[in-house]
């Protein structure tokens, strides 16, 4: 009975809030340490990087006490200098601690190749959307003799022959040469059957 009667004491209640108030202060006393120390309140705010070279981009995030770091090259885009920063984490205009270090993807320095695939004897219905989805340009079409209307014969860049295997850059253009269907590609005119004809008429002349 003597500890319930001094839990509900008018002592216990006054030490139980002085107790509560001390803990409330000491809370509040180490959150603003803690502000002070990891300079919570000190923010910067992240700038624009995009397409500034590494230089550039080195000079103006040591001015704001932060750092770099980069992930990876995408894929080449044109709109921007190579080897120019593309996109960049955080965002600019984020507010971030001192010291804090951006994430950049860097503009490669060009388009990367891509193999020519094996296209010989496809229709050109079947070989330019191939061409075209692997990011090449459709150039000059022109024609040959071949039993085979429309079927690829050659494949050209810059005039020079490629084969399937060959490696071009994307949006290389490339030419086509295909079978116009006359049925006459590869067969020798046969003159000798015209002359032959032409001795046998010979003969029966009086």
């Amino acid at each position: 009975m003597g500890l319930f009667r001094f839990i509900f004491s008018k002592t216990f209640l006054i030490q139980l809030v002085l107790a509560i108030i001390l803990v409330v202060v000491l809370g509040y006393a180490t959150m603003q340490w803690l502000d002070y120390t990891t300079n919570q309140g000190d923010r910067i705010e992240v700038p624009n990087l995009a397409e500034l070279s590494l230089s550039d981009v080195e000079t103006m995030l040591k001015e704001k006490d932060l750092r770099y770091e980069i992930l990876d090259s995408a894929n080449f885009n044109p709109d921007y200098p190579r080897f120019s920063v593309i996109e960049q984490v955080p965002k600019a205009g984020k507010f971030v601690k001192e010291n804090r270090k951006i994430y950049l993807t860097l503009n490669p320095s060009g388009y990367r190749k891509i193999m020519i695939p094996d296209l010989i004897r496809r229709t050109r219905r079947q070989a330019e959307p191939t061409l075209k989805s692997l990011g090449f340009e459709i150039g000059e079409i022109t024609y040959k003799p071949d039993i085979a209307e429309d079927a690829v014969l050659e494949l050209r860049h810059n005039g020079e022959l490629i084969e399937a295997g060959d490696e071009l850059m994307k949006t290389s253009k490339i030419d086509m040469v295909l079978g116009d269907g006359s049925g006459s590609y590869g067969q020798p005119v046969e003159e000798d059957s015209v002359d032959t004809e032409e001795t046998n008429d010979d003969q029966f002349d009086f």
